[in-house]
């Protein structure tokens, strides 16, 4: 089922990581996994101090050529009713400038117990999502209680959100 875009916003809000689909100025691809924060129709992830092959990323110099970007989360289970994935496509913009950078840093460290103590150096990407979609194999109802199933956290059953396997 197609998921409205609130849905798909505080899904794909749930989820630890995301990959991060951006291309070069000839088109060619590339995907890499993310940390991220999300504020409103906002999406930031930074450089941060995990080792790398160095501080020229591919989705920086990418985004510097083309800024379209796609972000995607998704829930893979072996019980396909549980199935579910949301997109994030939109404009990438790169900041740099640590009062730019201030924000979006916080955001992170509130969501990375990490960051706290090695918060992440930059550049900040920051993506205005202009379209959100997503699809799940059902919602997180149990109809033969009338009620979310058992096991599903507390946002989950209030949001009505797909079920999200543990």
């Amino acid at each position: 089922m197609r998921l409205p875009e609130g849905e798909a916003r505080a899904l794909f809000a749930s989820v630890p990581v995301v990959r991060l689909g951006t291309a070069d100025a000839q088109g060619r691809p590339h995907v890499v996994v993310v940390t991220f924060a999300v504020e409103g129709d906002m999406v930031y992830t930074a450089v941060d101090q995990k080792p790398k092959s160095g501080t020229n990323l591919k989705r920086i110099r990418n985004v510097g050529e083309n800024p379209q970007v796609t972000m995607l989360a998704d829930g893979y289970s072996d019980d396909w009713d549980t199935l579910w994935w949301v997109r994030a496509d939109g404009r990438a913009v790169i900041l740099a400038d640590r009062g730019q950078m201030a924000q979006p840093l916080r955001l992170l460290e509130d969501r990375y117990w990490q960051y706290r103590h090695a918060p992440p150096t930059g550049p900040v990407l920051a993506v205005t999502v202009e379209r959100w979609s997503g699809w799940a194999a059902q919602q997180c109802h149990d109809p033969r209680l009338h009620e979310p199933a058992a096991g599903w956290s507390a946002g989950q059953r209030a949001a009505g959100l797909p079920c999200i396997s543990s």
